[in-house]
This record gives structure tokens, sequence and C-alpha cells, in this order.
């Protein structure tokens, strides 16, 4: 019996030994097929990749395991492969779905390639993923939806692609994410507050997107979060307050959005562990929260271009590890008496790198300790301040430096010799102050220079020839000084230079040097109002990059190079008032960029071209050439000559005696004139300072600016007059633009007898010393509540409300022309922007910066030769050399007029080649004239009429078809073949009459 039981065990044993060698073989085969299978999967996605360098994935062989393959690594018994790094390769197309069958895969690592089309689908069957980063691609498409299912992951990294989109709620259902940075890219929506439910986030990037809305206050949820990055985005509202509350955030950056509200003064003791605090470019308010100066391991402090005043808070002396410090473009001011002393506390940053205090009100002189600061400093910005006195010599100490910027202050002396010890300066923007003497020597000795500023000064004596040695210079502006002597070839031998030579507005003397054509690749060279003289190169033809050549207002003569046509990408040519002859080139229309072509003002004859830019009359001006003129123009037979000079003769006599005769007439018109207005208006002319408008306009500042135009912008403010506060609209001259006192001087004159409901009232003017002791002329109007008209157009105005405004307009403009005090007045500039609306819409004509008087009907007073008007608006004779006359203030109107009821201003890009808004309203006139009306004139039911009726779209056709006629009639090419400004009210009156047959409550005044 006891054998039989030891048999029986003996054959269980041997059972056992059987079934655990065939477990064992069957399991290695189904691990070898895994792991093939893993294996045939890469080498697939290798012969499907071209790889940089070709052979990155060599050791890939199929005949070798994976496991032993680069960039590939397997589990720790070598069973599957686990993680695929293909990163920074340079391999291009889409990423391979068969990526989806490495079912063990925990890394993946795409990064820095050249990837494109969508994320595969695939990916989401990696459900052992624990870090997934596609970064510096170009993927696109939406974040796939169902990312929650690979549940292990980690990290996200889909930063610096074109990924597009929302945000997908799954991607919150990751519950072990710590690192999700899907910045740059163009997901938009609003941030899901979801994204709070991720407790183990530890950094959470989503800047430079187009996201929109609040902050989610549940972000606040993330208590381990230690970096949030929102930057570049289009975030509104206020940062939650809960959020300056997450104590363990080392990095808070939300730049570039619109958001705003206060910051706290305490955040730096909520937030102790910050080392990154970011909030440039939005909105917010207050001061500069001293509790971040008590942050001992802070490393950036950016709050420039916000809304913040106050001083800077004590305290900076308490940052050893501050890299960044940018308060630059708010309202920050010195302490009383302290100027730019609290920089001596920087002197304890010996890691700062970057400081920027430019665009506030800091006043004071730079401080010579200024060199004590930290020798790492690459870039100071100090900018547009209110400093004054010199520059110190010790700022050679910074040797550190790459950019110093103490433009648009007031600075005056010499520029230190010193400066050139700055040997690794790239940037030196020194323009817009007073320094004087001439330019140092030293400066040739900044070899790594790349651009250099030193416009707008007082500065003498020659360029340096010094200069040659700027090897990297890409922009010089010299412009606005008094440097005198030759341009020395040596400036023009710097091919480096690729944006910009301005040497505009010296005294420069001598001819153009031939080496002008060594500068191939600069894209502006402005040498106008100098005294150069000579031939202008021909070589200038080799400066094939060149889009704007600008040598006006000097002596050049000669003939115009035929190089000059060769200048294909050339945009703008201006040769202006010089003493260049022969004719114009032909080869010019051959300029298919030219969109600005001014050779007014020289000796030139012959035919002017017909084709190319010389087919637009507007951007062509070659007035004040009496040799030039227009095909048949140009035959003129030696009797008719001779008649017209003895005609000249004989008019050039009676238009002495008739001046003299109009002289005393207005004269004593005047006197009489101005006797009558002073007691109208007895009280009423109000002094104002400087500084009181720069109190009504909050320092001028840019939330009070409501436009900008060709010689100065306008502010908003509140002015106390009479004891009572009244709205204003501030016009600043800017006295560095040419033609600005021109136009103060003009606006004035026309303003000072004009006086009718449908035009701007001016209150009273203002020429004083600004701040910086420059010269500051303004005017102040009466406020317009309801901006230009040129906004409202096709934005909800109603027809009725159009027709009112260009009746309201042409009754100011009849008064300017047939009733005005002392002479027929020319405004010259009619536009839509130009014309403004009360709160009651009441249409009223301003900017009269460019009017002009006339002695009678076509001759004016003024001997300006530019070109007055606006592109589009400028009638066709202006652009050969007619002066301003009544007849072209209506052309002017009409082109108004049809954009006003087409709502398509002439400049749309629709209107190229032959086609203008004129010709395209005319060729629709009047059967087809539904097809160019604006369409929103016809959604307006019951506009014009009772509960009961309502006014036909037959009648309002008809009503429309005669306000295009009037337009039409405005616009004749010809002046003479135009209506007058008072027929074409007349006629609009009539149609209004039409309208208020259907409702009568509409009345206007004129």
């Amino acid at each position: 019996m006891a054998s039989i039981i030891h048999l029986s065990k003996l054959h269980i044993l041997i059972l056992l030994v059987f079934c655990s060698c065939f477990l064992h073989n069957t399991y290695v085969t189904s691990v070898t097929l895994s792991l093939d299978t893993d294996k045939q999967t890469l080498i697939y996605m290798k012969s499907q990749t071209i790889t940089q360098p070709p052979d990155a994935l060599a050791t890939w062989d199929p005949n070798t395991s994976p496991c032993n393959w680069t960039r590939v690594s397997c589990g720790d018994h070598g069973q599957r492969v686990v993680d695929v790094d293909l990163s920074g390769l340079g391999i291009s197309g889409p990423v391979n779905p068969h990526i989806g069958n490495l079912s063990f895969l925990r890394t993946l690592q795409l990064q820095e390639n050249q990837f494109q089309g969508i994320i595969p689908e695939a990916i989401t069957n990696l459900l052992r993923l624990r870090i997934l980063n596609v970064s510096f691609n170009s993927i696109q498409g939406a974040i796939p939806a169902n990312i929650s299912r690979c549940m292990k992951l980690r990290i996200v990294d889909f930063m610096q692609n074109k990924l597009s989109g929302s945000i997908p709620e799954d991607l919150t259902l990751l519950v072990n994410l710590q690192i999700l940075n899907l910045a740059g890219n163009h997901l938009s929506g609003s941030i899901p507050p979801s994204i709070g439910n991720l407790s183990s986030l530890l950094t959470l990037k989503l800047g430079t997107n187009t996201l929109s809305g609040p902050i989610p206050g549940d972000l606040s949820r993330l208590v381990n979060l230690k970096n949030l990055d929102l930057t570049i985005n289009n975030l509104t509202g206020i940062v939650p307050p809960s959020i300056y509350n997450m104590s363990s955030l080392e990095t808070l950056a939300v730049a570039a959005n619109d958001l705003g509200g206060d910051i706290p003064y305490n955040v730096g003791d909520t937030l102790p562990n910050l080392q990154i605090f970011n909030f440039c470019i939005n909105k917010f308010t207050g001061t500069i929260p001293g509790s971040l100066h008590n942050l001992t391991n802070i490393r950036g402090i950016r709050m420039a271009h916000n809304r913040l005043h106050g001083t800077v808070p004590p305290g900076l002396g308490n940052l050893p590890e501050l890299e960044m410090y940018n308060i630059g473009y708010n309202n920050i001011v010195s302490s009383q008496g302290e100027g730019l002393g609290f920089l001596n506390s920087l002197a304890n940053s010996t890691k700062l790198d970057f400081l920027a205090i430019d665009g506030n009100g800091f006043d004071g002189a730079i401080p010579e300790f200024i060199g004590n600061l930290s020798k790492k400093l690459r870039m100071l910005y100090m900018g547009s301040n209110q400093i004054f006195g010199i520059i110190p010599p010790s700022i050679m100490q910074l040797q550190g430096l790459a950019l110093l910027n103490l433009s648009f202050n007031s600075i005056s002396g010499e520029i230190p010799s010193e400066v050139g010890q700055l040997e690794g300066l790239q940037e030196l923007v020194l323009g817009k102050n007073r320094l004087t003497s001439n330019i140092p020597n030293s400066l040739g000795n900044l070899r790594k220079l790349g651009k250099i500023d030193l416009s707008s000064n007082e500065l003498e004596g020659s360029i340096p020839t010094c200069f040659k040695a700027f090897e990297g210079l890409t922009y010089m502006d010299l412009s606005m000084n008094k440097l005198n002597g030759s341009i020395p070839s040596e400036v023009l031998d710097l091919p480096s230079l690729t944006t910009i030579l301005n040497l505009s507005s010296n005294s420069l003397t001598g001819s153009l040097p031939e080496d002008i054509g060594n500068l191939e690749r600069v894209v502006t060279i402005d040498l106008s109002n100098n005294r150069l003289s000579g031939n202008i190169p021909n070589s200038i033809k080799k400066c094939k990059s060149l889009e704007q050549l600008i040598i006006s207002e000097n002596s050049l003569s000669g003939n115009i190079p035929n190089g000059l046509g060769e200048l294909n990408g050339l945009t703008t040519l201006d040769l202006s008032s010089n003493e260049l002859s022969g004719s114009i080139p032909l080869n010019l229309q051959n300029l298919k960029d030219l969109q600005f072509l001014n050779l007014s003002f020289n000796n030139l004859e012959g035919n002017v071209p017909s084709n190319g830019i010389f087919l637009n009359l507007t951007k062509v001006h070659v007035e004040g050439n009496p040799k030039l003129c227009y095909e048949s123009k140009c035959r003129r037979s030696d009797t008719n000559k001779l008649v017209m000079i003895l005609g000249a003769a004989t008019a050039s006599v009676l238009l002495v005696l008739i001046s003299i005769a109009l002289f005393f007439y207005f004269r004593r018109t005047a006197a009489k004139a101005t006797n009558t207005s002073s007691d109208s208006y007895k009280g009423k002319h109000y002094m104002v300072t400087y500084d009181q408008l720069r109190t009504a306009t909050r320092n001028f500042h840019e939330d009070s600016l409501i436009g900008r135009g060709s010689f100065g912008s306008v502010y908003k403010g509140c002015l106390d007059l009479e004891g009572q506060p009244q709205e204003i609209a501030v016009k600043t001259l800017d006295m560095e633009t040419t033609g600005s006192i021109p136009s103060f001087l003009a606006e004035c004159a026309a303003l000072r007898h004009l006086r009718h409901r449908n035009l701007v009232k001016l209150i009273t003017s203002c020429s004083s010393l600004n701040h910086k002791n420059n010269e500051f002329l303004s005017l102040v109007y009466e406020y317009m509540k309801n901006g230009s008209l040129e906004k409202w157009i096709g934005n909800g105005m109603s027809l009725m409300d159009r027709l009112n405004v260009v009746i309201d307009v042409a009754c100011g403009l009849s008064y300017l022309h047939h009733e005005s005090v002392v002479a027929p007045v020319v405004h010259c500039d009619l536009k839509p922007s130009n014309v403004l609306l009360d709160e009651d819409l009441t249409a009223k004509i301003g900017d009269f910066g460019l009017a002009r008087m006339l002695i009678d009907k076509d001759q004016s007073f003024s001997s300006a030769h530019v070109l007055k008007g606006s592109m589009g608006y400028i009638p066709p004779e202006y652009g050969m050399g007619a002066k301003p006359s009544t007849k072209g203030d209506v052309y002017s109107y009409g082109i108004m007029l049809i954009e006003i009821f087409t709502g398509k201003s002439p400049t749309d890009e629709m209107f190229v080649g032959g086609l203008s808004l004129k010709t395209w309203v005319q060729s629709a006139f009047p059967d087809n004239l539904d097809q160019v009306l604006d369409p929103n004139m016809h959604k307006e039911p019951d506009e014009f009429c009772s509960d009961s009726e309502s006014m036909s779209f037959k009648v309002q056709l008809d009503c429309l078809t005669t306000l295009i006629g009037v337009a039409l009639s405005c616009t004749n090419d010809s002046p003479e073949g135009r209506t007058t400004i008072t027929e074409a009210l007349r006629k609009l009156k009539c149609v209004r009459d039409m309208f208020q047959k259907h409702h009568p409550s509409i009345k206007v005044e004129c």
C-alpha cells in the first residue's frame, strides 16, 4: 500500500513539473509575441520617418531587440517597450497612429519636431501613459476629447503648436496630472472652472492663446500649484481675490490681458513663495504693492503698461535674487525731492539683468551712483520721463549693458565719451533730448551696435567717420539735429543697414556719394530737409530692398535717374522741393508697389506718364513744375505762347490793382466784424494754462486719448469754465511734425470769425511750455459725445439719421463758402473723421488745420505748395497743381455723401485698378442702385411711419436715387461741371421733405 502511495506521489510530481514547463513555454511565447508587436510598430514608424541627422535611428534593427535601441526603453524584465523619445529629430508629417499599438508605453516624447496634422485618437489607447510631450511642433485641430482614458497621465505638454477649439472638460478628469502646458496655441473659449479639480497640479500654463472671459476663482483650489501662467489671452475682469491666497505659488503671470482692479498691497505677504510676478500690459490700478519688496527670493517683478500711480515703495534693497524689475509706462512719480534716488537701493540686487522705469513721471538727474548697479545689467530703459541734467560718466561702469534707452527726456550736455567703453552695447537710444556738442568719436568702439538713435537733439559738427566700425548696424537715426558737413562715404559703406538710415532735418551739404548703392538691404532712406546738391547717383538702383526713399527739400539737380524705376519694392518716393530737371522717367510707371510719388516743385518738363501710379492722381504730386503737362496740353504754338504771355502780364497788372482795392476793403470789413464778434462773444474767450490742460486730461493719459491725426493728438478732458465743469476736447500739436505749426495757425485763423451750429466750437487756445520745457500748442474745443461720423457709418445709423447728417454738413459748408464774415473759407479736408456728432447726433464740421480763406471764389491767400486733403477725398485737379477752391470741398462732400449711404470707404480694399467708390456707384446708377446701397437701411421697419402704415421700399429707393444723384453731381471730374453746395443743400432738403410727409415729427435746423 505504501508503494502504491509513493508511486501516486511520484506521478503527481511529474505531472506538476510537466504542467509547469508547459505553462512557462506558453508565457514565453506570449511575451515574445508582444515584444515583437512593439518592434514591428516601431520599425514601421521608422520606415515612414525622415530624421535629422538621417542615421539618428540607425540602431533600430529588425534583427535585434527594441530594448537595445537608442531612444527606446523597455520595462524591468525587458518584456515590453515603455519609453519612446523622438524629440529634436526634425521629423515632419503627421504623428503615426500606429503608435497606439505600444500599449505598455509610459513616456512618449515627440517635442521639437515638425509634426503636422492632428493628434491621432489612437494615442488615447495608451492607458499606461504618464508623460505625453508633443510641444514645439505644428499640430492642428482639437485636443482629443477622450484623452481622459489615459488616467495615469502626469504630464501633458502641447505647448507651441496650432491647436484650436476649447479646452475639453475631459482634461479635467486626469486627477493624477501634475503639469498641464497648453501655451502657445490657438485655443479659445473660457477656462473651465473644473480645472480646479486637478488637485495634484503643480504647473498650469495656458498663455498665448485666445482664451476669454474671467479667471475662474476655482483655480484657487489647486493647493499644490506652483506655476500659474495665463499671459497673452483675452481674459477680462479682476484677478479673483482667492488667487492671491494661493501660498504655494512661485510664478503668477497674467500679463497681456484685459484685467483690471487694484493689486492688493499685501500680495507679498499672502504669496510668500513668489519668485515671478508678471502683471504687465493690463489695466491694473492702485499703487505698487510694497510687500513685493519683502520677498527676498523674488526674481522678477513686472507691472509695466498699467495704470499704477504713486511712488516706488521702500524696500528695493531687500531683493538679492532680483533679475528683472519692470514698472514702465504707468503713472509712477518720484517721491518729493528724491528724484531717482530709489535706484540706489537696487545696488544690492547683484543679479539684476533688466531694469525699466520708462514712460512714467520720474524727474531729477541721473545720479552718479547709477554705475553701482549690477554689473550683469543688460537692459536699462529710462526713456519718456522728466529726467534732466547730464549723462553721468559713471555709466561706463555698467559693462554688461546691451541696451541703453534714455530717449524722450530733457537730458542736456554732451554725450560722454565714456559711453564708448560700453563695448557690449547693441542699442543706444538717446533721441528726443537736448544733447549738444559733437558726436564723440569714442562711439566707434561700439562694434556690436545694432541700433543708434540720436535724433531730435541739438548735436553739431560732422557725422563721425568712425561709424564705419558698426559692422552689425541695422538702424541709424541722426535726424533733427544741427549736423553739418558732407555725408561720409563710411556711413554709406554699412551693408548691414536693413531698417532705416535717417539723416533728415540737419544742415548736411555736398553731393550724394556713389557709395549710397552699397546700402543694398536697407528699407528706408530719409535725407530730406538738408542742403544736399548735385545729381542723384544712378548707383541708387543697387538698393534693391528699398521701400521708402525721401530726399525732398534739398538742392539736388540734374535728371531723375532711370535706375529708380528698377527698385521694384518702392512704395514711397519723395523728391519734391529740389532743382531736378528733365523729364519724368517712364519706367516709374512700372513700379507696381508704389503708393506715393511726390515730384512737386522742381524744374521737370515734358509729358506726365499716363500709366501705373499715374492713373491715380491722388497718389501723384507734380504741382510746381510749370513745364510739365498732360498729353495734348503740351502742344502749344508760338503764337499761343505769345498770347498767353501778354494775357498773363495784363492779368498780373489787373490782379495787383484788384488786390490793393480788396486789401483796404477787407481790412475795413474785418475791423467791423471784429468789433461785432468781440461784442457778441465778450467774456467767452477763456485763458487756460498748460498745467490746467494737463490736469483736465489726467496728464494726457492714454485713457483720455480719443483720436490721432496728421499733426497731433486729441484728448478728452474736463475743465472748470466760469465755475462750471465742462467736457472739452484738447487738440495737442506734435511740434516735431512738419507742418504742425502752419496747421495750428491756419485753424486759429479760420475759426477766429466763424460761428455756426454746424461747425465745432473753438473755446480757446494755449501756447506755453510743457513739463519738459518744450513748446506746447493746443486748441480747446467743445467735446462731441458721439465722436466722429467715421465710426457711425455702417454701425447702426438709420437712413433718417444719415440724411440729417448730410444736411447738417451741407449747412456748415454753405456757411463757409458763402456766408463767412471776412472771406469764403475752403475746408480742404472734408471727410467722415472730420465730422463730429453731438449727443443729439447733430453733425459739426471740425479740424480746420488745412483750411484756407479765399480772396475770390477760386484764388487762395495761401502760398503753401502742398497737396490738401486725405486719400480718397482729394479732387483730381489738386493732384495737377490746382489751388484749393470751394469746388474742391464740394467734391470731397460728394465722396463722403456716397460713403454714408453705401457704407463703403473710398479706400476700401475692393477699389483697385480703375475701380473707385465713385465709378462703382456710377455703374449701378440709377437702375441697380439697390445693389450698392448699405443694406442696413432696408432693415428698419416702421422707421418713417405711423403704426398703421409703412413707407414703401420704392419711395425709399426713389429718395435715395435723388440723394446719390446729388452726390454724383458733386463729384464731376471737372470743377466747372460740379453743382454748388447751396444747390446740393436745396435738393437734399427736398428729399427730407418727402420723408417728412410720412413722418412729420422729424425736424431739423440750418
